[in-house]
């Protein structure tokens, strides 16, 4: 049998975790949903999902963060001995910053120290990280996709970090006999030759890499309408979420859903997605009530928010009047009556995608 080390598991062949593909192609898209976090048992692909998405970043990297590395190995350290002799400190990047561009990959997350973990959500919400040494700072840039991985039975994230993870997604083996057998098909044939499975993969891989690299370019023109955000608002409200940040990533997640599917505004659809992703973790539950979303209750809620929050009017075009010989002068631009706003700053699209757009 031919060794599978040296090529990864194609993304598009993966089977069955369609909505983590989803949540890591919108994050790649916009950096400032601040990460996914993937909750579930073990044997249902995550790492080989993360793995091929990564590959899908035109070479971008791919970090581990070991749950037992220092917080100097991770945040990176200040090497205050060169002050004496050069007058400056030198810097040692850390997996953070060896993340910029790409991804970093935490798995167990709930297993890693809490301080290490406020440090990795805050440079992912801000795309830099900053040490402090003896009044010396020194800042860097770590702009990455935050992946974490975790098995609720081994134990939960506190509230207050789980809230910080842009989008959650539960994974768990289909019940499906369809799916489970192609899933054993598609590993079987990779095990056997991965150069040839992978290579007939290439063409979908490609265009996954072309889509996500136009979506990035097309996310600042996205408008997110007056409208729209009243009806996420509406959303959080009616699942009770603590605080402001759900309503912050589902805004920034609508947008990117919205640049996925190449359209400039923000639909009900894109807002409903969006809130698959980002409530799950976030809405107040019973300590025996099933993981994820109720889905009547999310259509019942977007159906009351659309009724509550009705898009405006178009304002009739002023009439000329009758029977007037003399010139009328023209109307002055008026904004327009939805009252459109453009999207949150989103973060910087990650260098790794330049692959020329192409609209499918």
């Amino acid at each position: 049998m031919r060794n599978t080390q040296t090529t990864s598991f194609p993304f598009s062949a993966v089977v069955g975790q369609e909505r983590l593909q989803l949540a890591l192609i919108l994050t790649a898209i916009s950096p400032r949903i601040s990460g996914v976090v993937i909750r579930g048992e073990k044997g249902t692909a995550k790492t080989t999902t993360v793995r091929a998405f990564a590959k899908l970043l035109g070479g971008a990297p791919l970090v581990n963060l070991p749950i037992g590395a220092t917080e100097d190995r991770v945040v990176g350290a200040l090497d205050l001995e060169t002050v004496l002799t050069t007058g400056k400190a030198t810097y040692r990047p850390g997996l953070l910053a060896e993340a910029n561009g790409g991804v970093l990959y935490v798995d167990e997350v709930n297993l890693l120290a809490d301080h290490l973990v406020d440090a990795l959500l805050d440079a992912a919400a801000t795309g830099k990280v900053t040490i402090e040494r003896d009044g010396i700072s020194h800042s860097a840039d770590a702009n990455f996709v935050l992946v974490g991985t975790m098995n609720p039975e081994e134990g939960e994230l506190r509230p207050q970090l789980l809230d910080r993870f842009g989008l959650s997604v539960d994974v768990a083996a289909s019940k499906d006999v369809a799916v489970r057998a192609e899933i054993i098909r598609r590993r079987l044939a990779f095990e056997a030759n991965p150069q040839q499975f992978s290579e007939s993969w290439v063409t979908q891989d490609e265009e996954i890499a072309q889509r996500i690299s136009h979506a990035q370019q097309l996310l600042p023109k996205v408008e997110l309408s007056d409208t729209a955000l009243e009806r996420i608002a509406h959303v959080c409200a009616a699942f009770e979420v603590d605080g402001m940040r759900a309503d912050l990533v589902i805004a920034r997640t609508a947008s990117a859903h919205a640049a996925w599917q190449q359209r400039s505004t923000v639909e009900d659809e894109d807002i409903r997605v969006a809130a698959e992703l980002a409530l799950p973790h976030r809405k107040r539950r019973n300590p025996f009530d099933e993981p994820g979303l109720d889905e009547q209750q999310l259509d019942e809620v977007m159906e009351d928010a659309q009724q509550q929050h009705p898009e405006p009017e178009n304002e009739p075009a002023p009439q000329e009047p009758e029977f007037s010989d003399s010139p009328q002068p023209e109307p002055e631009n008026e904004p327009d009556a939805d009252g459109e706003v453009g999207g949150a700053d989103q973060g910087a699209p990650f260098p790794g995608s330049s692959a020329a757009p192409q609209r499918p």
